[in-house]
């Protein structure tokens, strides 16, 4: 459960949040949003005693209005430091910035007009589970952009057979679990949905990650449509 001013309660797991921002208006508006929760501690930097030590989680928030050079640069170096997970909040994103932000392994995306601190402080606790989430209209985005993908190498593939070979299997239930992640549905409304324990969804999500070597939900999505399982 998510903590916050309307009097849900507070998660035991305390978070060390750094937050990256070239615009400082917009910084000090995320870090006065983050400020408020008990369950967040907010760091200039992550990765050292400063960010609470090894019980603590790490979240960097990055800000952006759109996915330049430099912002790319800088969310990559966030995202391979290896001692946090992202969440990026971008007023825009272009179709190729949306394929290369979930292939750097980004762990949720909030559109900058819907951050209210609810939702903010939604991304940053999923994103500590290792959950993250994106927004509908950009997981639509990405299905669609992906299936365009997998037509086009369809197209170009010698004989026009019309199928595609995973180069690694998917298992039937991981297959179920990530077609359901693709439909928008969290960790809970998928274990009622298939009749499964949520521990035993966030296990089939993590054995699927690790052996694939998927950095998120939103990559374990782009990769079963990319492989045709979805």
């Amino acid at each position: 459960m998510l903590g916050g001013r309307q009097g849900k309660p507070v998660p035991d797991t305390r978070i060390s949040v750094a937050v990256h921002a070239a615009d400082p208006l917009g910084r000090a508006g995320v870090i006065s949003h983050l400020r408020q929760q008990p369950s967040v501690e907010l760091v200039d930097r992550l990765g050292g005693a400063e960010a609470g030590g090894d019980d603590t989680e790490q979240v960097a928030v990055m800000l952006v209005d759109r996915l330049d050079d430099v912002a790319g640069a800088e969310l990559r170096r966030l995202v391979r430091c290896g001692e946090q997970r992202v969440v990026l909040i971008a007023s825009e994103l272009r179709e190729p910035e949306l394929m290369a932000v979930v292939e750097y392994g980004v762990q949720a995306i909030l559109w900058r007009h819907q951050a209210t601190p609810q939702k903010l402080l939604h991304a940053v606790h999923s994103a500590a589970r290792g959950e993250g989430e994106l927004p509908p209209d950009l997981i639509n985005r990405l299905m669609t952009q992906l299936g365009q993908l997998r037509r086009s190498a369809l197209d170009s593939s010698p004989g026009g057979s019309g199928t595609l070979v995973p180069t690694l299997g998917m298992a039937p239930r991981e297959v179920d679990v990530v077609r359901l992640i693709a439909e928008g549905l969290d960790t809970k409304q998928i274990s009622e949905k298939l009749a499964y324990s949520e521990r035993t969804v966030k296990n089939v999500l993590h054995a699927l990650m690790t052996r694939l070597q998927l950095q998120n939900r939103a990559h374990a999505v782009a990769y079963a449509l990319r492989e045709g399982y979805i």
